[in-house]
């Protein structure tokens, strides 16, 4: 059992996905942190508030909040354009690899 078990870890990966799991956690923090204590404080002012979290725009009794969603808007650009480079990165050794 032990070494079916031992088989099915080399098989599917399973120790590079939870690494891979592990330094996706990691990297969403580092730059959840980045965009509301870096760079919307930088961006607030712009907003026409002193606060970004504190941004809505109110049409009649409808108020929305571009702050948090821009919060939430450069995390998941900063986030998306990271995998992507990585990925490139990783497939063109993969294909550098199979050569």
């Amino acid at each position: 059992m032990i070494k079916e078990f031992a088989k099915f870890l080399k098989e599917f990966n399973v120790i590079s996905l939870a690494i891979g799991f592990v330094m996706g956690t990691a990297s969403t923090n580092l730059v959840g942190s980045f965009v509301k204590d870096v760079l919307m404080p930088i961006i607030a002012p712009l907003m026409g508030t002193d606060s970004w979290e504190k941004a809505v725009w109110s049409i009649g009794p409808v108020r929305i909040a571009i702050g948090a969603f821009g919060a939430e808007f450069f995390n998941f650009l900063i986030l998306a354009v990271l995998i992507f480079l990585i990925a490139k990165k990783l497939l063109k050794i993969d294909a550098a690899m199979k050569k």
